[in-house]
């Protein structure tokens, strides 16, 4: 049991923690044959835990590691059965330049694969003081900026950038990728797919998904499928909006009365306590956002409403580029499901989608994300100007 529990060890988690803190489930998956696949962890703020995905794509007899995780060893593990028999990793890419998560692990993961060529995004930056790449544990002598110092393997991919965008503390851009032999369009966060079954990896821990399908603090955390699907559909929510227009905060009375009852009194189950109060008719949110059978793709919402509010036409350069790319079939995202059908007419759809009144559904639920924009332009930590 040990250790199992050290391979999932991630010592550096104070630097940024989130859930799951110090021990990272990692799982492997398979996404095109021979071709490409996904390591995957999961992190996030109050069990509101969501996937989050480091690609690994087959190149000219190695590996291209793009949007880089903790390297626990159940992770290095996984890197090194794949090594064992496609050829080392020889690219690490770090395509945004404001991705904490992804940010994070990229120093412990180039101490791993010392050999390995380190391409980032432009603008990267640090915060509260913004610090030259060693400093932050990135090894600046093989260290490349796309498009300032080319891109790799340009035969292969087509790279395309979304901003920069000027955040005030720093810059929005991410950075995308077409994989010319697999027709698979990868991207970090700008662009997603959502939908109603729960991810793989909770199948090793569900207590996030279970712990949000109750109503109240006092309630059982029960395992079955229809509580998982509950409880994801409401962790969407959260991560979609932050305060989604159908919650509500109770008072510290309500919370404190069904909290600590026994079975409760224990970390797992926040001791009972829950201070959520989800409306009735909750479930009517998740219409715009999750599919039911097949993944709903959209520009991430949270993106949407406190990055892109003043920048569509960038969203929309960024947009046509990648729709012009020839027999585009698959998206591959940093987050939610992966691969999705990706073609140019779904491209066309978000085009659309942005161009008319749909951009601004939902507006209950944006309603927390959109005042918090406002407050942050007035308070002048959003600049008034946005391209940079």
């Amino acid at each position: 049991m040990d250790n199992y529990l050290n391979n999932k060890s991630w010592n550096w988690w104070p630097l940024f923690p989130l859930y799951p803190y110090g021990k990272k489930k990692t799982i492997l998956r398979e996404i095109i044959p021979n071709e490409i696949w996904s390591l995957e962890q999961i992190q996030g703020l109050y069990y509101v835990a969501v996937p989050i995905r480091m690609t690994v794509i087959k190149v000219n007899n190695g590996l291209m590691l793009i949007n880089p995780l903790p390297p626990t060893k159940e992770l290095v593990n996984s890197l090194e059965e794949l090594i064992s028999i496609y050829g080392k990793v020889k690219t690490i890419v770090l395509p945004s330049a404001s991705g904490l998560e992804h940010k994070i692990g990229l120093p412990a993961l180039v101490r791993v694969f010392k050999d390995a060529e380190i391409w980032l995004c432009p603008g990267q930056w640090s915060f509260p003081i913004n610090l030259p790449l060693d400093f932050l544990g990135i090894p600046s002598k093989r260290t490349k900026i796309l498009f300032e110092d080319g891109t790799p393997y340009e035969e292969c991919f087509k790279w395309s950038s979304l901003g920069p965008l000027n955040l005030g503390l720093g810059t929005y851009q991410e950075v995308s990728c077409f994989h010319l032999s697999t027709r698979t369009l990868h991207v970090t966060d700008a662009i997603v797919g959502i939908e109603s079954t729960p991810p793989e990896i909770f199948d090793f821990d569900p207590t996030p998904l279970l712990f949000h399908s109750r109503d109240r603090g006092d309630e059982p955390i029960l395992d079955n499928v229809e509580s998982r699907k509950k409880g994801w559909a409401r962790i969407v929510l959260f991560s979609s909006f932050l305060k989604p227009g159908k919650l509500n905060i109770p008072s510290l009375k309500q919370i404190i009365k069904y909290s600590f009852k026994e079975g409760l009194r224990n970390k797992k189950s926040h001791f009972g306590i829950y201070p959520f109060l989800w409306d009735e008719d909750w479930e009517s949110s998740l219409v715009e956002i999750m599919g039911e059978n097949i993944p709903k793709i959209q520009i991430a919402p949270v993106l949407q409403n406190l990055i892109f509010p003043r920048s569509k036409q960038v969203l929309l350069g960024w947009l046509e580029k990648i729709k012009t790319y020839e027999n585009m079939e698959y998206l591959i995202s940093a987050h939610y499901s992966a691969p999705i059908n990706f073609k140019e007419e779904n491209c066309q759809n978000l085009i659309d989608e942005i161009n008319s009144d749909k951009w601004n559904k939902l507006p209950d639920d944006n309603e927390f994300l959109v005042n918090l924009y406002k407050k942050l332009f007035e308070l002048g930590i959003i600049p008034k100007k946005v391209n940079v």
